[in-house]
């Protein structure tokens, strides 16, 4: 049998097909529209107006009615991959181009058009495989998933089924000191290679649909989770987490907005003493970590009402879908089974074979984790609120390793970064990349207000400077002459000027208004341009104020 060798994996025939014969493939513009009396079934995307779908009233969100019961959740997480080509065929993969530019006959599902793997597609299922501490196949395949919808042309998704690329493993999560604390560890069932479908655009009055098959063919890898959270809470905090390791891994950008990360939540509910979980229900139209949450929430209170009206029959396996505006979910379609399904091998496609020496590279090449990077900030005696901030961007991360291999404390250097560079990026939209401010002028500035050359007060405008228009800390402070002023006498001098022209606030301190001294520091500061070094300046504020 033939096989061939790439880049330090195996790829070969499950079955002996022809080669296909390619043409050239030509660039045009191909649209399809549907016209109907009925709205479609909606299964992604934009939705279409609510037609009646729910019947019943808003639940109490609130958790506290799982006093009795016990919510089981698990979520699929669908991860489009930052290749430059689909998985199947050499269309661009990008998003926002103008619908069906981006499509060729193999996406397109056109007769004796035959589907080629792109490797990279197997290299970054890898890196997310050995991250998620996830146990590889060696030895794995694709499958067909079939089931029809406008959006999908070929009738089915070419996917894995009984042997994933990846499986077992798990992730470790930190939640945010102000929703509890603590380190949570969630189990991963498996993590597989597939293709994504097409995308649905749905008029506003809901008879008209079109087919943008762009996104037809980019490849996917879905991450499925074990169903061990048990609050909204957790699961957001879950899919912040894998969108984080994504971003570390440079495997994909994780964009909710954009769809390249997309979370549909499995939610069921049982009474605490019940060992079987209770009937599972899908909940999709996900768009934010925060609609996660409130969707369960919501789910969670749906479902635990029916169980104390002894209604629980009426809970039914389903996909549901979550309307922000009204803030609930609502009857999307009934769940299809691995049946309806009817998965079989992929003939057109090669088993997929991984060699020890392809995977070793790989794990040679992960880059510091973000589960590794917040253990490793612990240990410099940072707070897990600056933990938690600082490692959730890897290029913020570091920018703060960089800036202190170079010297600077780091609570210092996370206190700047965290505050003003942080309100400087979020108030220009711009990221830590496009300032012009460097490490290790950040640290030179921090360096410079602790050895007294400079206050504090003005190395935050010096800061600024830096941030906007770069330079050094050293070339600033000698072009604006902004050296602290160190010298008692000079420092006296201004306390005394300030002291004498208002006797009135003197004698009110004097008689029992001391908070007044800070009255009399912002004066004395204002009139040495904020250079009078702040300890020496309140020393002799007192002295002159209490003699």
């Amino acid at each position: 049998m033939a096989s061939l060798l790439s880049r330090g994996f195996q790829i070969r025939p499950v079955f002996l097909y022809p080669l296909p014969l390619f043409t050239k493939r030509v660039p045009r513009v191909f649209y399809c529209k549907s016209k109907s009396t009925e709205a479609p079934t909606i299964t992604q995307e934009k939705p279409l107006p609510s037609q009646n779908r729910s019947s019943s009233q808003k639940p109490n969100t609130s958790l506290n009615v799982l006093q009795d019961y016990e919510a089981i959740i698990g979520i699929e997480t669908h991860v489009q991959l930052s290749t430059l080509s689909k998985a199947f065929c050499s269309c661009p993969n990008n998003y926002g181009a103008q619908p069906n530019t981006n499509i060729c006959p193999v996406c397109m599902g056109l007769p004796g058009a035959l589907p080629v793997l792109n490797s990279k597609v197997i290299e970054f299922a890898v890196k997310l495989g050995l991250a998620l501490n996830s146990e590889l196949s060696f030895n794995s395949k694709f499958d067909r998933k079939q089931y029809f919808y406008p959006d999908l042309p070929k009738g089915y998704q070419i996917s894995q089924f009984d042997i994933p690329i990846a499986k077992g493993g798990y992730i470790d999560v930190d939640l945010p000191v102000e929703l509890g604390g603590g380190n949570r560890r969630f189990g991963i069932t498996r993590v597989h290679m597939e293709e994504d479908a097409g995308k649905l655009l749905h008029s506003d009055n809901g008879t008209d649909s079109q087919v943008d098959l762009n996104r037809a063919g980019v490849p996917l890898l879905e991450i499925v989770s074990e169903p061990d959270m048990r609050t909204g809470i957790e699961a957001a905090e879950y899919g912040a987490e894998l969108q984080r390791l994504v971003r570390y891994l440079g495997v994909s950008n994780g964009n909710m907005q954009e769809g390249s990360l997309r979370c549909d939540v499995n939610v069921s509910v049982r009474p605490i003493d019940q060992p079987k979980f209770g009937t599972k229900v899908e909940i999709k139209n996900l768009n934010s970590f925060s609609a996660i949450n409130r969707a369960i929430d919501y789910e969670i209170s749906r479902q635990v009402e029916l169980h104390r009206q002894g209604q629980a029959d009426q809970i039914v396996q389903e996909t549901r879908l979550w309307e922000e505006g009204s803030q609930k979910t609502v009857t999307m379609r009934k769940k299809e089974g691995l049946a309806d399904y009817r998965y079989f091998p992929e003939p057109d496609l090669l088993e997929v074979i991984l060699t020890e020496d392809f995977v070793d590279n790989i794990r040679k090449s992960l880059p510091e984790l973000p589960e590794m990077r917040r253990r490793r900030y612990e240990k410099l005696g940072l707070n897990m609120q600056d933990v938690l901030l600082l490692a959730n961007d890897r290029t913020v991360a570091e920018f703060f390793d960089a800036t202190i291999a170079k010297g600077a404390d780091p609570k210092l250097a996370t206190n700047w970064l965290m505050s003003d560079i942080a309100a400087y990026m979020k108030d220009k939209k711009v990221s830590i990349n496009e300032v012009k401010l460097t490490p290790t002028e950040l640290a030179e500035l921090i360096a410079s207000i602790q050895n007294g050359t400079i206050s504090g007060k003005i190395g935050k405008e010096i800061l600024f400077g830096l941030i906007a228009k770069g330079g050094t800390v050293e070339g600033i402070i000698k072009e604006k002459n902004l050296v602290q002023i160190l010298d008692p006498v000079e420092i006296e001098k201004m306390v005394d000027k300030v002291l004498s022209a208002n006797p009135t606030q003197v004698e009110q301190y004097r008689g029992g208004k001391t908070k007044l001294q800070a009255f009399f520091a912002g004066q004395i500061m204002k009139e040495s341009k904020g250079k009078a070094n702040p300890g020496l300046l309140n020393k002799i504020l007192l002295e002159k104020l209490n003699a």
